[in-house]
This record gives structure tokens, C-alpha cells and sequence, in this order.
């Protein structure tokens, strides 16, 4: 630590950056691209139809297909349709105990015909658990989403002239212009920033706090879970075989009682027993908090056995904090600030990760330095190129291909380690350039392979990688202008 209180924090500032950079890099860029989590998952799947008109009946279906497909599962997990996405999906586990995960036709409720991929989920899901097994993922972007919020926190300290930087941006002047850039994406959306990675830490929070739940709960974590979530319970199979009851008028009794707020996630345990619970969770498409009320119905009666509206203050405060940070409740405007915001903080942190490669090589320097240059490369402009190669695979890969979801997961990890491994081999002025035009490349063929054109969702993802793609071959122009590449 160095005399004053702001060198200090400059200290701070640069450790946990250089620590963290690489992975809140990732976790930014893949958060921006989970906003819209839904239309990904929509342009996924062409075969689909492009919008619902009645959601309850989409739910009713799937849930019918269910019943004559998994009727042996022990339970049955429906991400109902919704305005934004025109299919239910299901998870459900299966005789090796392993899950099952399949998008559901809205007409048919079947998962044949439909090609198998993450969609959307993907992006979600690498977002807080970075492709590793439970807990350590999470474990990870927890601790990442701590850092971050020190990082902004002691970034302000440093910056006296916070609001000068707004304003300050002096073009063609090496290290000078990513200093000033970097400074003016952390004040152009400061309070995102921190609303962000402040609600990121707290949906996190009983990882990084363990020891409240281990000392009242005895780490029973199923009596947490049940006493957090009231309506949400469980009862033991009977042994006896049953049928559920009609499943159409227990979604509309719930979506009557929820006050149109729809449909968000249905739950059924032990379908094809005596003891089957049918539990449904209201929308929150139009509140800022999630899971405020939930009903619980009897399977084979279709009675309701529990209903439960949350009130409790600071599960409504836990879930406001868990509804800003995921979005749910955002009109189009607000999602695309949400995106834009997103990939404004993964500029900042690539460009704090650059700023602090270039001082380093502009003076004496040691092996490590010249590594870490050549890898920072390699996760700035590979990440990107990694998450567009999920796209492209999306629609490369042969439609009935086993494990076809699995593999444009893979896909993304095999593009992200060539290019890893190709920045260690080359200079890192004639790599920014490569990849950049990579970028571009891929980009705009995943323009293309949007086409035809046709419902937002398709245009929307087809738009966006069109313009992200003149951006990105805009960038490699100017790379090479100023590196004389072209000479």
C-alpha cells in the first residue's frame, strides 16, 4: 500500500482488476447478451412460430406431452410461454439421473422436429455459473461481482476529475486516449455499474455469507429453501399410481387469481402419483421483484392447497434487488439501455486490462508482461468471437445431430482456446487487427444466416450482428490505419 489514501486505493483498483479483469470480461459480455435471453432462445429455433397467442394453452400442452412421455419422472419443470418467447420449455429428470431439457412445440407440445440447443439459456447460465459444476461457478462470479463493486467503488476515489472525464477524450494519443476512454465509460454508466454488480454480489450473496444458513439450518439446505419459499413444498410419493387432473383449468384459476400478471414457471412433483402437486408461479413481466406470489394445487383433485402472496420485507427487498439485476420486468427501451450498459462495463474492463498492458511494455519488462499482453488479446477479442461461434453453430450444425445442444457449447470452448492459443504465437499489434477482422467476419455471417428476415426476433439478432459487425470491421480499418499493417 502506498502513503496517501487515494494511491492506496489505486493499488486496490489495479490488484483486483488484474486479478478479476479476465473473468468479469466474460461475465459482461455474456450478461448483456442474456438481457435478451428469450429472442436468442426464439432465433434458435426457426422452426418455431415467431409468437403465442394463448400462453395457458401452450403451458396445457406441454404439459399434456408430459404426461404420455416422462409420466415416470419424479418431477416436471415448465418454463411457461410468454409474450416475448411463443414456446414452453421442460426439464425433467431421467432414469439415469441425469436432466433432460427440450423447447416444446406450442401446438403440439412436442419436443420433435425442434432442434436441440441452450439458446439463450446458454449465455444465462455462463453469466453467474461459467460453465463449471455447482458451487465453484458461482463461487467464482460471486466473488468477481465483490471485486467489481470494490473496483468502481475505489475507481471513483482515484478519479477527482470524475465528471471532467465525462467530457474528456483526446483522440490519437496512445495510452493518453485509453486512459480517457476508460475513464468515460466508467462515468457514462456509473450508476448502472454499481446497481449491477452491487445486485449481482447480493443474488450471490449466501455463497460468498454461507455461515448464517449452516448455523440456523444445520446446512439443511432443503429447510432453508422451504422456509424462504413457503409455497413451494414437497410431500413424499404415496406409491399409489393416479392421473392429474384437467391441467388447462388449474393454469387459468391461477392466472386469474396472479391478476394478469401471466404465467412464469410451473412445477409438478410425482405426476403419476396419488401425492402429485401441481405448483404454479405468477409473471413478473410487469413488477420489479420476482416469485411474488405463488399457488399450489392437489394433482389428481385440481384443488388449491396453498397460495402464498410474499410480504415479508426483506424477501420482497432480496427479490427487488434479484428483479433489477436480471430484468425481467423491462420494457423494450429499458432492455436495450440494459444491453448497452452491459457492453459498455466489458469496454470498461477491457480497456482498464489493456491500459495496464500498455504501461507496462512501454517501459523495462519481463516475460510475464509480454504473456499477459499477448493474453489479453486473446480474451478481448476471443470471448466475443467464442459467444458469436455459438451462433454460427447454431445453424452449421445438422438439425437431428445427438447431443447437438452439447455441442455448440463445445464449439464456443474449442473457438475460445485456438484463439487463445494463437495470441501466445503472434504480435500483439498484428493479432488485435486479425481478430478484430475475425470478429467482423463472423458477424456478418451471422447476419446472414439470419436470413430470411422474417418476426423480430430473427431481425432483431440479425440487426444487431450487422451492426456489431460494421463496428467491429470499422475498428480493424482503424487498427491497421494506425499500425501501418497496410504499408
Amino acid at each position: 500500500m502506498k502513503g496517501t489514501f487515494r494511491a492506496s486505493m489505486a493499488v486496490v483498483h489495479t490488484t483486483l482488476g488484474l486479478i478479476t479483469g479476465w473473468v468479469l470480461f466474460a461475465i459482461a459480455l455474456s450478461g448483456a447478451l442474456s438481457v435478451f435471453r428469450q429472442e436468442i432462445s426464439l432465433w434458435a429455433r426457426p422452426e418455431l412460430s415467431r409468437s403465442v397467442s394463448n400462453p395457458l394453452l401452450t403451458d396445457a400442452h406441454a404439459l399434456d406431452w408430459l404426461s404420455r412421455n416422462a409420466s415416470t419422472a419424479s418431477a416436471w419443470y415448465v418454463g411457461s410461454a410468454t409474450d416475448l418467447c411463443s414456446f414452453a420449455t421442460a426439464l425433467w429428470p431421467d432414469t439415469k439421473g441425469s436432466y433432460i431439457q427440450r423447447a416444446l412445440d406450442p401446438t403440439t407440445g412436442s419436443p420433435d422436429g425442434i432442434r436441440d440447443t441452450l439458446g439463450g439459456e446458454f449465455f444465462y447460465r455462463f453469466h453467474f455459473e461459467l460453465q463449471l459444476p455447482y458451487p465453484w461457478g458461482r463461487l467464482i462470479a460471486a466473488l468477481a461481482a465483490l471485486a467489481l463493486v470494490v473496483g468502481l467503488v475505489t475507481g471513483i476515489i482515484i478519479h477527482r476529475r470524475i465528471f471532467a472525464d465525462f467530457f474528456t477524450f483526446r483522440p490519437s494519443r496512445g495510452q493518453r486516449s485509453w486512459l480517457d476512454m476508460h475513464n468515460l465509460l466508467g462515468v457514462a454508466a456509473l450508476p448502472f455499474h454499481l446497481m449491477i454488480s452491487f445486485t449481482g454480489a447480493v443474488t450471490l450473496g449466501t455463497l460468498l455469507l454461507p455461515w448464517s444458513t449452516q448455523a440456523l439450518y444445520r446446512s439443511d439446505v432443503t429447510a432453508s429453501y422451504m422456509e424462504l419459499n413457503p409455497a413451494l413444498y414437497s410431500r413424499p410419493a404415496s406409491g399409489h399410481a393416479a392421473h392429474l387432473a384437467p391441467i388447462l383449468p388449474m393454469l387459468q384459476e391461477a392466472d386469474r387469481r396472479f391478476g394478469g400478471t401471466g404465467l412464469e414457471q410451473i412445477y409438478v412433483f410425482n405426476p403419476s402419483d396419488q401425492a402429485s402437486l401441481v405448483t404454479v408461479i405468477a409473471g413478473n413481466s410487469r413488477t420489479v421483484s420476482t416469485s411474488s406470489q405463488i399457488i399450489t394445487f392437489d394433482g389428481p383433485s385440481g384443488q388449491i392447497l396453498q397460495e402464498h402472496i410474499e410480504k415479508r420485507p426483506v424477501i420482497r427487498a432480496y427479490t427487488f434487488l434479484y428483479g433489477m439485476h436480471v430484468a425481467r420486468f423491462a420494457p423494450w427501451v429499458t432492455r436495450w439501455l440494459y444491453f448497452l450498459s452491459g457492453l459498455t462495463l466489458a469496454a470498461l474492463i477491457g480497456s482498464g486490462m489493456h491500459l495496464w498492458t500498455l504501461k507496462r511494455l512501454r517501459r523495462p519488462h519481463h516475460l510475464g508482461h509480454r504473456i499477459v499482453a499477448r493474453l489479453n488479446v486473446g480474451v478481448l477479442m476471443g470471448t466475443p468471437l467464442a459467444f458469436a461461434s455459438f451462433f454460427i453453430a447454431n445453424r452449421l450444425l445438422p438439425v437431428t445431430m445427438p447431443h447437438r445442444a452439447g455441442w455448440e457449447v463445445t464449439t464456443v470452448f474449442i473457438v475460445w482456446g485456438i484463439t487463445l492459443a494463437y495470441t501466445l504465437f503472434r504480435n500483439p499489434e498484428q493479432t488485435w487487427a486479425e481478430l478484430l477482422g475475425g470478429n467482423a467476419a463472423a458477424c456478418f455471417l451471422i447476419a446472414a444466416l439470419s436470413l430470411p428476415w422474417h418476426g423480430s426476433n430473427i431481425t432483431g439478432v440479425g440487426l444487431t450482428a450487422l451492426i456489431l459487425a460494421a463496428s467491429f470491421a470499422f475498428a480493424t480499418y482503424h487498427r491497421i490505419r494506425k499500425t501501418g499493417l497496410l504499408a
